[in-house]
C-alpha cells in the first residue's frame, strides 16, 4: 500500500507515461525474444535485451524531462514557447548524439535502441488504457464532463438562453 500511496503523489500523467513504456518494452521484449530464437542467433540475445531497455530508459528520462520543461514553461509567462521549442531541441540532438555514438561504435544496436525510445511515442496510443488502468489500481473515478450551461455559472456568467 505505501507504494500506491507514494505512487499517488507523483504527476498521474508522468506515471501513466512510464506504465504504457514499460509495457511497451516488455512486450518488444518477448517479441524480440521469440524472434531471436526462431532464427537460432541467440547470441545477439543480450545486445538485443540491453539496446532496447537502454532506449526504454532513455524514453523514460526524455518524459520527465519533456515534463519538466513543460512545467517550467506554464509557470514563466512570457517565453514558454521557447523554452519548449529549446526543450524539444534539446531531447532531439541528445536522441541524435546517442544514435551515432552506437552506430559507431557498435556497442549496442542503434535500431533496437530506437525501438526502445519509440516506446515514448507509442504511449501516446497506450495512454487511455494506461488511465483506466491506473483507476482502478487508485480506486477512482473519472470524473463527469460538466454543460456549457455549468461551466458558464461556475464561472459567474448567465447562460445565453435564460
Amino acid at each position: 500500500m505505501k507504494m500506491i500511496e507514494a505512487a499517488k503523489r507523483i504527476n498521474r500523467t508522468l506515471l501513466e507515461m512510464h506504465a504504457g513504456m514499460l509495457f511497451f518494452g516488455l512486450l518488444c521484449q518477448i517479441t524480440g525474444a521469440l524472434i531471436i530464437a526462431g532464427c537460432g542467433r541467440s547470441a545477439f540475445q543480450g545486445k538485443y535485451a540491453l539496446s532496447l531497455w537502454f532506449g526504454v530508459a532513455f524514453a523514460l528520462a526524455g518524459s520527465i524531462h519533456m515534463c519538466r520543461t513543460l512545467d517550467r514553461a506554464l509557470t514563466s509567462g512570457g517565453n514558454a514557447a521557447g523554452m519548449v521549442t529549446r526543450g524539444y531541441l534539446f531531447r532531439y540532438f541528445l536522441l541524435a548524439a546517442v544514435l551515432a555514438l552506437l552506430s559507431l561504435t557498435e556497442a549496442l544496436n542503434p535500431l533496437v535502441f530506437f525501438l526502445g525510445y519509440m516506446s515514448l511515442k507509442v504511449t501516446a496510443y497506450l495512454q487511455p488504457i494506461t488511465h483506466k488502468l491506473c483507476n482502478k489500481l487508485f480506486h477512482e473515478v473519472d470524473p463527469e464532463p460538466v454543460s456549457e450551461e455549468e461551466f458558464a455559472a461556475q464561472e459567474g456568467e448567465i447562460p445565453a438562453g435564460q
